[in-house]
């Protein structure tokens, strides 16, 4: 019979018990990630920046009501960046990458001479090297309540019985709702430790469990099926929506894609509900990044400072959210984490910049830099958010005459450098205020640019399942294109 992994939270002796292994856990990864530094920098490197990952995946995936996929992991890997001075070359740094999941003490012996190898076979770079020990974090950091032992607990039993539960009471909420592609519940938990040659030593641990339902339903009269889903995620396995409600949840919004039609290409309003609007921010997300500014591939160089978004919008890139899905205590090159403006009134404050982009562009590291597998390192988002705003999202709908409300986008049709935006879309017709017809094979489109300086309304309802979050928003106006 499988364990309830909340009766582990209300056992002190198992919780007291589960936190010696954890430490002990951290504390064998940061010895690893110490002596592959040390050694690095005997073999003759001048920067060696070490990080050493573990931890466990589950997933299980039920349909019909019977299992149909379990799988199952564990995983250790070792990642490092090294650099070596060019002789005569004060300022330009040769640069390796390399990573192995042997952490054997032969195999850490060969990782670590091949890496030597390596590094004198690349190209020197006048902009790489290590961030200023300076900017370095030395701790305590915060505690951000990233890890749920509870999530390790979850055997497959226990995820197939979450699962199926969602599943059934999707089926069971229609009998319009025929068939299902499925109900899959995952969860992952790790520990992360980074060292670095100028001084940074640190490590933390992480959870993170989802369970989605997709139901499918019968289209009266003709041989149309609409497919719909519902999810839910958190780190913690106590804060994750009751199963029941979940399936329930995805069986009415497939329900109510039923009589899904065209409509005429038009110039209307569209309100974004927060899932579609994730995929909005998100676009904005990658034209920010130091490497797109560097590599002039975003429409937004050289547009810090100026107005690229109307006066509603704020958008900040904050790691320090208690309990949020992209939150992290430092940095992956070892900089303190902070509460980022990125957009201010409609007005860009600032790119995301790790201390690679931030030297091509001569600028100072903002704290985003988000280090691989590998080793290797980029900017990065972590808790990217629209603020919310005053309006209550239900009201956005009643203050829209006529217009499309999205739910669904399908596609990828976004030019980074120019900023064109165009995607299929599904979701309903807007008629004095109310939801009416359910629409599809749409397509919205409009600048990305113009588009953020267009939207009108901002809604209250964040909703923090995701590292990437948008309340409910309109856009005055976008081309639709249908029949």
């Amino acid at each position: 019979m499988p364990v309830d992994p909340s009766s582990l939270l209300r056992d002190p002796a198992i919780t007291i018990a589960q936190r010696q292994a954890d430490d002990h856990e951290l504390a064998s990864l940061l010895a690893i990630a110490d002596d592959v530094t040390a050694r690095t920098r005997k073999g003759g490197a001048d920067v060696a920046e070490v990080v050493v990952r573990s931890g466990s995946e589950l997933s299980a995936r039920v349909r019909l009501g019977e299992p149909e996929l379990v799988e199952e992991a564990g995983h250790r890997s070792l990642g490092m960046r090294l650099m070596k001075r060019v002789p005569g070359g004060e300022k330009s740094l040769r640069v390796a990458l390399t990573s192995t999941s042997d952490t054997t003490d032969e195999g850490i012996a060969r990782f670590i001479e091949d890496a030597l190898e390596l590094v004198e076979l690349a190209q020197p770079d006048p902009f790489a090297g290590p961030p200023d020990d300076a900017l370095l974090t030395k701790g305590p950091w915060p505690d951000l309540d990233l890890y749920d032992p509870a999530c390790g607990t979850v055997d497959a039993a226990e995820a197939i019985r979450r699962a199926t539960l969602a599943e059934a009471a999707a089926r069971a909420f229609d009998p319009r709702i025929t068939n299902s592609e499925g109900a899959s519940f995952s969860r992952t938990q790790g520990a992360v430790v980074m060292t670095t040659s100028g001084g940074f030593r640190g490590g933390y641990r992480g959870s993170y469990a989802s369970l989605v339902v997709t139901p499918i339903a019968d289209e009266a009269g003709t041989e149309k099926k609409r497919r719909g889903y519902h999810w839910t995620a958190r780190r913690a396995l106590a804060r994750l929506d009751d199963p029941k409600l979940v399936g329930e949840e995805a069986a009415r919004r497939t329900l109510r894609k039923l009589g899904a039609t065209k409509i005429p290409t038009s110039e209307l309003p569209v309100v974004f509900d927060p899932d579609a609007g994730r995929s909005i921010l998100g676009l904005l997300a990658g034209s920010i990044s130091g490497g797109a500014i560097y590599r002039k591939s975003s429409f937004l160089v050289d547009r810090e400072g100026t107005r690229v978004a109307s006066e509603l919008v704020y958008i900040d890139d904050d790691p320090l959210i208690s309990g949020a899905p992209g939150s992290r205590p430092f940095d992956g090159e070892g900089l303190p984490s902070r509460r980022l403006s990125i957009v201010e009134g409609g007005v860009l404050k600032s790119y995301l910049l790790d201390s690679y982009s931030a030297r091509k562009l001569n600028k100072s590291p903002t704290g985003s830099a988000s280090r691989g597998g590998s080793g290797g390192v980029g900017a990065s988002t972590s808790n990217f958010i629209l603020r919310a705003g005053t309006t209550p999202a239900k009201d956005i709908v009643k203050q829209t005459k006529r217009g499309i409300y999205v739910t669904e986008m399908m596609g990828f049709g976004f030019n980074g450098v120019t900023g064109d935006f165009s995607r299929g879309a599904a979701g309903f017709l807007i008629e004095d205020g109310e939801l009416t017809t359910p629409v599809s094979e749409i397509t919205i489109s409009l600048n990305l640019d113009l588009m953020l300086q267009r939207i009108d309304l901002v809604g209250d309802d964040l909703d923090m399942r995701t590292s990437v979050v948008s309340p409910t928003f309109r856009v005055s106006q976008m081309t639709i294109a249908g029949s």
